[in-house]
């Protein structure tokens, strides 16, 4: 494997697998037999664009084994379809749970694919109804189709935003419940959760999710981690235009690279520490 720039690659990394889990990990593959931190999340979780993801950071500064279970582009589905991902939760003395977007996600208003969560498949009649005059058969990508019908109707978009923020809540809290595991809940963003919460461009990644959102969960967690501000360097970045959704281009056009993952695994150690160690 070769890397170019700030710990950026042009190789895949190594792939591994758990126990009976159908999804391939990023690896290298950790031991379950020892007490672990087991780190669910999407494509920053993975270290899509890293040489070394926050989770190997927190490993070798804490010594505990540190199990990546990222996906790219996971949402809730994902994390929710594969018992198998729940039972290396259960095993693990602490789970890190990367907050995901609240619009990869199947709900009332459409389908989303079960293991590529930004994909999506169908409209429910319940979208049909309340955006008549769009041909769904157009789109492939969530976020592309998203734009467009924020577009067609921001007033009619804002009654499928609410929809959208039910059924992340509702999934959040089966997600935590299944863990059984303390969970801290883990911000990683360009944006505060305040900042264009309910715009749906790539740089405002996880889309659809606020503060009063990530309110709602305190409870059911152990701690939340604002790290996202802070690893891109606290210079209060917020969301940019918007990019080609639905193509190549749609991606972060500063994604977040090995000083990011470095200053989210410092905020995550000490909150670590006390939940290992009380």
């Amino acid at each position: 494997m070769s890397f170019h720039g700030e710990g950026r690659w042009n190789a895949v990394p190594e792939a591994c697998r758990y126990g009976a889990s159908k999804l391939a990990f990023r690896g290298p593959k950790r031991s379950l037999k020892s007490e672990y931190v087991a780190f669910i999340g999407g494509t920053e979780t993975y270290g899509k664009f890293v040489s070394r993801p926050f989770a190997q950071a927190v490993e070798a500064a804490t010594g505990v084994a540190c199990v990546n279970l990222g996906q790219p582009n996971a949402g809730i589905d994902v994390m929710l379809g594969d018992p198998g991902l729940a039972r290396i939760a259960w095993g693990a003395s602490a789970v890190v749970l990367q907050v995901p977007c609240a619009a990869n996600l199947s709900n009332p208003f459409y389908k989303v694919h079960s293991r590529r969560n930004d994909r999506f498949l169908r409209a429910e009649p319940s979208l049909q109804g309340l955006f008549a005059e769009v041909d769904f058969t157009e789109f492939s990508f969530m976020r592309h189709m998203l734009m467009h019908l924020r577009t067609v109707s921001p007033e009619r978009f804002g009654v499928l935003r609410q929809g959208l923020a039910q059924a992340w809540d509702a999934g959040m809290r089966r997600l935590i419940a299944e863990i059984r595991t303390p969970v801290v809940l883990l911000w990683f963003s360009e944006r505060a959760p305040e900042q264009d919460d309910d715009t749906v461009e790539a740089r405002c990644e996880p889309v659809l999710v606020g503060r009063e959102m990530l309110a709602g969960l305190q409870s059911h967690v152990v701690a939340v981690v604002e790290a996202g501000d802070m690893a891109w360097g606290g210079q209060g970045a917020g969301c940019h235009p918007p990019y080609a959704a639905g193509r190549k281009e749609d991606v972060p056009r500063n994604p977040p690279g090995q000083a990011a993952h470095d200053a989210v695994a410092e905020a995550l150690i000490p909150v670590l520490a006390g939940v290992l160690d009380p």
